[in-house]
């Protein structure tokens, strides 16, 4: 099976910590160059050091950035682009705070649709022009489970997660002419930061301790555990990997068997 990416540069975007970090790793692994973006200058200039290098070419590097922050973030990549033309992009941004839908402040819908939607359309008009000269991109983005099936709590996230979805789904019908894929990952409960968060959030608002709110989370999980995030990223890594070029379009869980819909 053909995954070597020696020669593509990969944009690992949230690659400071969690899923995002493990995916800049195996990506590295696979013998990409990885520019790895965040808002933590200090923070991403340690991960891109202590990234592998299975060839001695590779060069890896960072950008600061802040996805709020989108005509700031199209610039700076754009320039990124400049230099070294990005191949594979990963859009991966955390998650909003919790709360009911019906409860949510519309600033906030604004806000994550900024961070998410609108800051993944700037990333891909950003690196477009490479991927199209190159003949050859991936663009996987990271989202939820939630686009299959809304999860409890989480409205704004379910909202925007889905508008995500249906945004790559058309990308790839455009694009794929291309040579160009665009895939969604799903992931589960993974150890990040984010499950920590949902975790206090859950415990606050229902006075139970965060370890009975763990097992009730992992009893409605087949496998029985939380996901690590190199899980996640193997399927990350194998999406953009020259192996998965005819893989276009698709929504891919990786939640241990949570998800009950097809």
């Amino acid at each position: 099976m053909q995954t070597d990416l020696a020669g593509r540069h990969a944009l690992i975007c949230g690659g400071s910590e969690g899923i995002g970090l493990a995916a800049a790793t195996a990506l590295a692994e696979l013998g990409a160059d990885v520019t790895v973006l965040a808002r933590r200058p200090g923070r991403l200039s340690e991960v891109a050091a202590a990234l592998p290098r299975v060839h001695e070419s590779q060069r890896h590097g960072f950008v600061a950035a802040d996805a709020g922050d989108t005509e700031a973030l199209g610039a700076q990549v754009a320039a990124l682009c400049q230099t070294r033309p990005v191949h594979v992009l990963v859009n991966n941004t955390a998650g909003p705070p919790g709360g009911p839908a019906h409860a949510a402040d519309p600033q906030a819908y604004l806000d994550v649709f900024r961070q998410h939607l609108v800051a993944g359309q700037v990333l891909v008009q950003a690196v477009l022009p490479g991927m199209k000269a190159a003949g050859w991109g991936r663009v996987v983005n990271v989202i939820s489970t939630s686009v299959k099936e809304p999860i409890a709590n989480l409205g704004v996230s379910n909202t925007i997660r889905g508008a995500v979805a249906s945004w790559a789904k058309t990308l790839a019908s455009e694009l794929g002419s291309f040579g160009i894929t665009v895939n969604n990952v799903l992931p589960g409960y993974t150890r990040t930061q984010r499950l920590g968060q949902i975790l206090a959030e859950r415990a606050r608002a229902t006075g139970k301790s965060e370890q009975d709110i763990a097992s009730g989370m992992l009893a409605t999980v087949p496998a029985g555990r939380f996901a690590e995030p190199a899980e996640v990223a193997a399927a990350i890594a194998f999406l953009a990997s020259p192996a998965a070029g005819y893989v276009n379009g698709i929504n891919l869980p990786v939640d241990g068997g949570r998800t009950k819909s097809l």
